[in-house]
């Protein structure tokens, strides 16, 4: 320790193995080291960690500032086992207007807001922006459909028969009507309610004195419905712009609830569970969460925490820095903040105690299953295969991973089967298993405990031979087969055994068991992923035009071609002297392309 010294920097602690564990940032980098060794340590989680340090490298900074900085990037790059890891690299939703269009768009806009307009968030969810542009839909009725629909109307659509949009594409409704509807629209959407309630009975009064009772009955709804909406907002400031972040953290699990606030309105909420090292204090949690979390997403002006953390000051410095603006990190609140900073708290503590009671429920059922098939441990990863296509057309193979934790889907696969007579399902399910368990076992990866597979004795057979050849004798396969009525309930379980333990046997469970839930849950997941893979697929094919597998035949021609027949339906039926008259299609072409075309005709010489 004599040789560290004392500016600020960055720390990494390693392993034996070279592995880094730990990364801390320090005002002073020998003070903060030397509290590391001393002779008696309170805090489990330091105990833990000190007794795994092999080794400690220092990186000296200008500022404490830029240390924070910099050991977030390396939390980021390299997620250390002892430091508080946020798992969330996404965008939030925004709702964006186009104005300056003559007549604007409300959408939902993720990612890059670089298309000129006006945006609105972040929102927490998908859930929240969809319901907010449901409701100002209905208020002002302000188109949203893709500009591409807008401009080939030539009649009012759906949305304006019932009456949720003023069919601004067909001139229903004039652009400065329009551009007020949007205008109330936007001021809705920041929280400016009172300001448009207002302008509407000035405007509504103005009907009345000119009796056009009609126009005036409808501002009379109109204001009735956003008086409603806005009782049931929060009531904060108009200008409030603030973040409430609150955690909770039992039985080695945590949970960050955080409050989203612009322009006085409650935009929702989201609960995020960082992976978070045993023995770490919620106050650790969210000093933790919020360096990582608003380095990388928009910051509010505010940042309300439940309670008070280390980094406060160093925090608002940062952040202030990067908005351009002063940010503050405060934990002392009254009045309605500090409502909604205790509605965070419970919010954190009722996820964690679900999350917690999920992952309970799991484990009986992971156990069941264990009981069930024989194994003697509950499996620590299940896969399980479905085939999906149409008529053999765009066949996919699925391929789903369970874990202890539940859908494990960023090792979730999708198989494309090629070269098999079309709708030979047991074909596609072989060629989807030796793909898959080929390149596990080449890559030395995991093989599961338990491989389901959706079929019958048909399928099982298949999946038997596969892992024979590969001579895998570690999975044990178990087929599910749907009952004559294929209804939950009633499927038969294929659990293969060898001929010593008395061959293969047929299990039916009672619809309540834990173990069966598990399997339904498994086998359903897969069938959802290769309906949405085929479906997929056959889309694109669908798609994709037959004239498109020509040699020879570019883009530039098959316009060409397209254009001087009125469509592939007209060209079909021309001939090879037809098609050659085309400029820039020699005859060799034309009849590759009516080759093409007729595939009957190549068959029959």
């Amino acid at each position: 320790m004599r040789t560290v010294t004392t500016r600020p920097g960055v720390y990494r602690m390693y392993n034996a193995q070279g592995d880094i564990i730990y990364v801390g940032k320090a005002s002073n980098l020998k003070n903060r080291l030397g509290s590391y060794f001393q002779k008696t340590l309170d805090n489990r989680k330091t105990q833990a960690l000190v007794s795994h340090i092999a080794n400690v490298q220092t990186t000296v900074t200008d500022s404490a500032a830029a240390a924070l900085l910099l050991e977030q990037n390396l939390i980021k790059e390299h997620r250390p086992r002892y430091n508080v890891v946020l798992r969330d690299d996404k965008s939030y939703p925004y709702i964006y207007i186009s104005t300056r269009d003559t007549y604007p768009r409300l959408s939902y806009q993720r990612g890059a807001r670089k298309t000129p307009g006006k945006y609105i968030g972040p929102y927490p969810s998908a859930g929240s922006v969809k319901r907010s542009l449901w409701l100002v839909q209905k208020l002002f009725k302000v188109r949203q459909c893709e500009d591409s629909y807008f401009r080939n109307r030539s009649r009012p659509c759906l949305q304006y028969q019932i009456k949720r949009c003023t069919a601004p594409c067909v001139n229903r409704i004039s652009p400065e009507d329009y551009r007020q509807d949007v205008d109330m629209t936007i001021q809705v959407l920041e929280g400016k309610s009172k300001d448009v309630v207002n302008d509407l009975v000035k405007r509504m009064e103005s009907a009345s004195e000119a009796l056009d009772f009609e126009t005036a009955a409808q501002l009379r709804d109109q204001i009735g419905s956003l008086k409603a909406v806005s009782d049931l907002s929060t009531s904060m400031r108009d200008d409030s712009n603030a973040d409430y972040v609150a955690a909770a953290t039992k039985g080695g699990q945590s949970c960050v609830q955080v409050f989203f606030v612009r322009n006085g309105i409650n935009l929702g909420n989201k609960a995020f569970y960082p992976a978070t090292p045993v023995g770490s204090s919620s106050a650790e949690i969210i000093n933790a969460f919020i360096a990582q979390f608003y380095l990388e997403h928009d910051l509010p002006r505010e940042i309300v925490v439940s309670e008070a953390i280390e980094d406060a000051e160093l925090l608002q410095q940062v952040f202030s820095e990067r908005l351009g603006a002063s940010v503050a990190v405060v934990h002392r609140v009254r009045g309605e903040r500090a409502k909604l900073q205790a509605l965070a708290l419970t919010n954190a503590d009722v996820a964690l105690a679900a999350r917690l009671a999920s992952r309970s429920g799991m484990a009986a059922r992971l156990e069941a299953v264990r009981a069930l098939v024989g194994l003697d441990d509950a499996p620590s990863r299940m896969e399980c295969f479905d085939i999906s296509h149409t008529m053999g057309e765009a066949t996919v193979a699925s391929c789903v991973v369970f874990n202890a934790e539940g859908p494990l889907k960023s090792d979730y696969r999708r198989f494309n089967i090629e070269n098999i007579t079309p709708g030979d399902d047991y074909a596609a399910m072989q060629q989807a298993l030796t793909r898959r368990y080929t390149r596990l076992i080449k890559e030395n990866r995991d093989l599961p405990d338990i491989l389901f597979i959706d079929g019958g004795k048909g399928q099982i057979s298949v999946a038997l031979d596969v892992m024979r050849e590969l001579q895998v004798d570690t999975v044990q396969v178990v087929g599910v087969s749907k009952g004559p009525d294929r209804r939950p309930g009633d499927e038969t379980l294929i659990l293969c055994r060898d001929e010593q333990q008395g061959g293969s046997v047929e299990r039916q469970l009672t619809n309540d068991s834990p173990a069966l839930l598990l399997i339904q849950q498994i086998r359903d997941e897969a069938h959802r992923f290769a309906i949405a893979g085929h479906r997929g697929k056959r889309a694109k094919k669908r798609q994709t035009s037959i004239l498109e597998d020509i040699k020879g035949l570019g883009p530039k021609r098959r316009k060409q071609l397209l254009t001087h027949f009125g469509g592939l339906q007209r060209l079909q039926k021309a001939g090879v002297e037809d098609i050659s008259s085309v400029p820039g299609i020699s005859t060799e072409l034309a009849t590759r392309v009516y080759d093409e075309l007729h595939p009957t005709r190549i068959s029959k010489s």
